[in-house]
């Protein structure tokens, strides 16, 4: 399963569109990077010559984290000295794009290593489900588009590819039991990792009122074009039906449930949390150029990074059947020319949070 969605997406600095805000605003940073910030100048820091360090749990291609990660060492600069060494360690799962990671490390403007020459970079290829770096060790944690993915698929959603939008009681159960399952894991392993007075900012998908994680118009596009594939014969009806996003997202109680009822767990406590509404700068920019077809197509490009991978993995030759790079094709075109004959505002439910360990002097 993923551990990962690509929300900010390279762009070539030379783009009409690329500047830092753009990054900001496409995932929804903007609100987190301040917390994250908050937290550099309040975490106890090791003295050299043991490395500061920072964890990025869930780093895809490395996009999401650039800006924060920079925000967060130039507050640790004011604190401390231009040698002091700054070890991040990006963790994803194995089967993550690590040369994609490496490579905007290496090459993207807004890399820490260009700003920061005793700043290094590491990664680490387990799943965040479990412990995966040492014991008290992690100044400062950062986790952003990642905590929403599920370990596993808990059961068949079988009308629609997002549990959000499923009418089936059984199934919406077990999501609910695997998300609740997979949240209390997270937080008890990094629980561990922090050291004393460590923070962990995490920024992900929450839930609207209605109980819905959002996105609603770009997933019944998606399910209905995978519909008409299998109807046109390029794929089958039982590949569409092994088709899910194995996501959910959380709203305050499941985020408290771990905590219950004394308010700590695993020596963290929630210092801060919040819901909030991203911003959908996509229609942003349709309602200020009135152009359509750049909206579907900026949807889709969207959706094509950060979910038709796990869709394209449930065709009957997995991530190796030959229509692979066809279908991502095919899906990409379809759902893009669908939002662009009906451009229409997203619901972007997201929640921010930071949990504190207990300093060893509490």
């Amino acid at each position: 399963m993923p551990e990962s969605s690509i929300v900010v997406r390279p762009q070539p600095m030379d783009s009409a569109t690329y500047t830092a805000s753009s990054r900001l605003q496409a995932a929804g940073l903007r609100p987190a990077i301040a917390l994250f910030e908050e937290a550099a100048r309040s975490v106890p820091l090791p003295r050299a010559p043991q490395p500061i360090a920072i964890a990025d749990y869930g780093a895809a291609n490395g996009f999401n984290s650039l800006l924060p990660i920079n925000a967060a060492i130039a507050i640790l600069r004011e604190r401390t000295r231009p040698d002091h060494a700054i070890l991040v360690a990006h963790t994803d799962v194995p089967d993550n794009d690590f040369s994609a990671l490496f490579a905007t490390l290496s090459d993207d403007h807004d890399s820490y290593l260009k700003k920061d020459s005793a700043t290094f970079a590491s990664a680490v290829g387990r799943s965040f489900f479990k412990q995966i770096l040492p014991s008290d060790s992690i100044a400062l944690g950062w986790s952003s588009w990642a905590v929403h993915w599920l370990s596993r698929v808990p059961t068949p959603i079988p009308d629609h590819i997002q549990i959000s939008f499923s009418s089936d009681a059984v199934a919406r159960r077990a999501y609910a039991r695997q998300s609740a399952e997979d949240w209390h894991e997270f937080v008890a392993f990094r629980g561990r990792e922090l050291a004393p007075g460590g923070r962990l900012v995490v920024l992900t998908v929450g839930l609207e009122s209605d109980g819905s994680s959002g996105f609603r118009p770009v997933f019944d596009a998606v399910l209905t074009h995978l519909r008409r594939m299998a109807e046109d014969k390029f794929i089958t009806g039982d590949e569409v039906r092994r088709m899910s996003i194995p996501s959910m997202g959380r709203d305050e109680k499941d985020f408290r449930a771990p905590f219950a009822p004394s308010g700590r767990f695993e020596g963290l406590s929630i210092e801060h949390l919040e819901l909030f509404g991203g911003e959908d700068r996509y229609w942003a920019q349709y309602l200020s150029d009135k152009d359509a077809t750049a909206f579907g197509a900026n949807w889709a490009a969207f959706l094509r990074a950060s979910i038709f991978p796990t869709l394209a993995a449930a065709l009957d030759g997995g991530v190796h059947d030959p229509r692979g790079t066809e279908f991502v094709d095919r899906l990409e075109a379809a759902v893009a020319a669908h939002l662009a004959a009906a451009p229409e505002q997203m619901s972007i439910p997201l929640a921010k949070l930071v949990l504190e360990k207990r300093s060893t002097s509490a």
